[in-house]
């Protein structure tokens, strides 16, 4: 019995976990198989491949667009490639780790923390990197997901984002250099600056010495926050497309991380507001008039109505510290987030925030403002006990109606439409007369407006106004995914943003790196268009897809001066 024979197991009743997400839908598979090493992604992937069987990658299965939910076929699931693989160190003091996809934020994050790492394995240079780490200012890395259980494949995968975003950029940037098996087991390895584009075309040579050549689609990415389908742009880095990609390209077997140091002082404050363009302003005046903040976030009126109904609840979240009441002024909340080089930056910057808070209707006197880890992980609990108090609200009321689930957006604009999409956002839902609450990364312009729907119809009714959303945020500039990715639950969405001949460009990209579109299948584009792709990535018969396999494909090639790299 051959090596992925024993690994490729059948999806059974133990495997039921395996067929859904964080995002609340479940799918189904014929096989499943849990790799450890790149070898074994490989030998798997391989013997997929023969027999054109869908696979779907895994990790810890916390996003919320469902690309890991399968759609039949396989589950590779990453989780127990969870291994830190090394650390280096430059002659320039900067340090950067290399992981399999299956490590944890968390766990980095506590490594880090301690300043060490578990070494078994570890070649000489990144032992004498950790040496450097123990004796270096502490160290992190910045990309900061609300679910810090998620792995990091995966929020490579998504191009995750977080609340720090808003100082820190997306996952995108922090990537240094990855490894990526494709479906047929060949492996592609990409470092940060080694590859680029020739304009908007794209060669590389795989592992296994397979010529890839893909035109890049022609479209120009929204000036927002923004991890809507395959980052494009002239002359761009190759490992920018693999990340965001949403498992579509092939499957991240290993990544090396950049780390920078942490910030010598971190405070945050909540500050309260009676009137929500008060705190719309606040923003504003906080983005232009403070140079230190790291996260800018914001609670509605209905996100702290649920927070206080949890609190009172006697649940898991009574420990929440007490929200002032509505008539004393908190109908809703924006936290900022201060990281500084000391104290006096800081109190620098809490004195400016005050006066903004004076000149835009806020009460700086009622802000809390945490000086200390133990205050920061108060505050912290209280941002992340929203979503999960919708989460539980939301589970509640699908123990009487199975087909309703929460609605969560996921959209960005530029910064000058941020007064205009939530002004959007409250005229439609007054007139849907559907219940929601919004939080998220207003720093960003990229709130998180969840609807919460009561009955099937007022589910469908929150669906078909996400689709409205979607057309007016386009309108704006914006995204329709920020941060979660696209997934199975926004293809739509990708639709409307980018057109149909730009998804079908997009696919084509696909298809020069998984002709048969076995990988992430249901991830980004709809069945009958991988169909059409497919038959034009590997002809009409099977001569075609030995010479496509074989990087003979055919695919038209150009030179000029700087490109000679890039011909078929």
């Amino acid at each position: 019995m051959g090596v992925t024979q024993v690994q490729i197991e059948a999806c059974g009743s133990e495997h039921e976990d395996y067929l859904h997400d964080e995002s609340r839908s479940t799918g189904f598979a014929e096989s499943i198989s849990f790799p450890q090493s790149e070898d074994e992604v490989r030998a798997i992937l391989r013997e997929l491949h023969e027999r054109r069987i869908p696979v779907t990658v895994q990790g810890a299965r916390t996003g919320l667009a469902a690309g890991a939910v399968p759609h039949g076929g396989h589950v590779l699931n990453l989780s127990r490639m969870n291994r830190v693989l090394g650390l280096a160190h430059d002659d320039a003091g900067t340090f950067s780790v290399r992981v399999q996809p299956g490590v944890v934020l968390s766990e980095l994050r506590k490594y880090l923390s301690a300043k060490r790492f578990p070494l078994n394995g570890w070649d000489e240079s990144s032992k004498a990197a950790a040496q450097a780490l123990a004796e270096a200012p502490e160290q992190m890395f910045p990309t900061d997901p609300t679910e810090s259980t998620a792995c990091l494949g995966g929020m490579a995968a998504c191009n995750a984002s977080g609340a720090r975003s808003y100082r820190y950029g997306p996952m995108r940037p922090h990537v240094q250099a990855l490894r990526m098996v494709l479906a047929d087991g060949d492996v592609l390895a990409l470092r940060r600056g080694a590859v680029s584009a020739c304009g908007r075309k794209l060669a590389l040579t795989t592992e296994g010495g397979r010529r890839i050549v893909a035109d890049l689609p022609t479209y120009t990415m929204p000036h927002a926050k923004n991890a809507s389908g395959y980052y494009i742009e002239d002359d761009m880095d190759a490992i920018d497309l693999v990340i965001g990609s949403d498992g579509t390209l092939g499957v991240i077997t290993e990544l090396e991380l950049a780390l920078m140091p942490a910030p010598a002082v971190i405070w945050a404050a909540s500050c309260f507001f009676t009137d929500e363009q008060a705190a719309l302003d606040a923003t504003v005046s906080v983005r232009a008039g403070l140079s230190h903040v790291a996260a800018l976030e914001y609670f509605d009126p209905a996100a702290l109505d649920i927070l206080r109904r949890a609190k009172a609840s006697g649940t898991a979240f009574a420990s929440l510290p007490d929200l002032p009441a509505e008539h004393d002024g908190a109908l809703c909340c924006l936290y900022v987030e201060l990281h500084c080089a000391d104290e006096d930056q800081a109190m620098a910057d809490l004195g400016l925030l005050a006066e903004i808070l004076g000149k835009t209707g806020g009460d700086a006197q009622r802000a809390w403002v945490a000086r200390t880890a133990v205050d920061r992980e108060a505050l912290t609990f209280f941002r992340h006990a929203v979503p999960e108090s919708v989460n539980m609200l939301i589970d509640e009321r699908r123990r009487t109606d199975a087909s309703i689930t929460k609605l969560g957006s996921d959209m960005s604009v530029p910064n000058e439409r941020l007064h205009d999409v939530v002004a959007l956002y409250r005229a439609t839902l007054a007139k849907e007369g559907l219940q929601a609450a919004a939080w998220g990364h207003i720093g960003d312009n990229h709130l998180h407006v969840n609807v919460l729907p009561r009955s099937h119809d007022e589910f469908l009714r929150g669906k078909r106004l996400f689709e409205r959303w979607a057309h007016e945020v386009t309108a704006m500039g914006g995204a329709v995914s920020a941060e979660h990715g696209v997934g199975k639950l926004k293809r739509d969405f990708l639709a409307i943003m980018y057109g149909d001949e730009h998804l079908r460009e997009m696919a084509r990209v696909k298809g020069a790196f998984d002709p048969y579109g076995q990988l992430g299948r249901g991830n980004l584009f709809p069945e009958e268009l991988l169909a059409a792709t497919e038959e034009a990535s590997t002809g009409a018969g099977p001569d075609a897809a030995a010479d496509f396999a074989a990087g003979t494909s055919g695919a038209a090639g150009f030179e000029r001066p700087g490109c000679e790299g890039v011909s078929a």
